[in-house]
């Protein structure tokens, strides 16, 4: 199966991020807004026990932490993506390089660039215009995160919680 690691803000961020999602984003409807830790990653349910385990451990030895959302960006010109732009503090970068210890795939597609993917696959000639619009939008919201969730997706596309780890939860 297919799985991932991810932090899912609070339902008032879900809900911002999702006024721009339900008309730039065609993944909308497949998973809640997000900051993924750990991209797609294939695993065999033998191999299952073993990332919870590692989960757990991860998650026990990092305390809760406050995500801040700042600003809209692009991965312009690599690919016409919009995001929510997430700063990449010591807890989230700790997350991300634990997520490629151990059992987990040692593979990393992309640089980290923790964000909330707002707009994609989106045309040349809109996105500059899309962009420009969602750039003059005042963006700022803190708070605190406190869990982490293993993700997996069903043979729709859809992504569906598989587990949520609590961070500083001591074994």
């Amino acid at each position: 199966m297919k799985c991932g690691v991810v932090i899912f803000p609070s339902k008032f961020v879900q809900d911002k991020a999702n006024e721009f999602r339900k008309r730039f984003d065609p993944a909308y409807t497949l998973i809640s807004p997000h900051v993924t830790i750990r991209s797609g990653f294939e695993l065999n349910d033998d191999q299952l026990p073993t990332i919870i385990s590692q989960l757990n451990e991860i998650a026990s030895k990092i305390e809760p932490f406050e995500l801040e959302i700042n600003k809209v960006s692009s991965f312009a010109p690599v690919n016409n993506v919009i995001y929510l732009k997430v700063t990449p503090v010591d807890a989230l970068k700790e997350l991300h390089e634990k997520m490629h210890t151990g059992a987990f795939p040692k593979t990393k597609e992309y640089a980290f660039v923790p964000h909330i993917t707002i707009g994609q696959q989106l045309q040349d000639a809109e996105f500059g215009d899309i962009l420009g619009q969602l750039s003059m939008i005042q963006f700022s919201y803190n708070e605190m995160i406190d869990s982490i969730k293993l993700v997996y997706q069903l043979e729709n596309g859809a992504w569906e919680v598989y587990e949520t780890f609590k961070l500083g939860a001591k074994q």
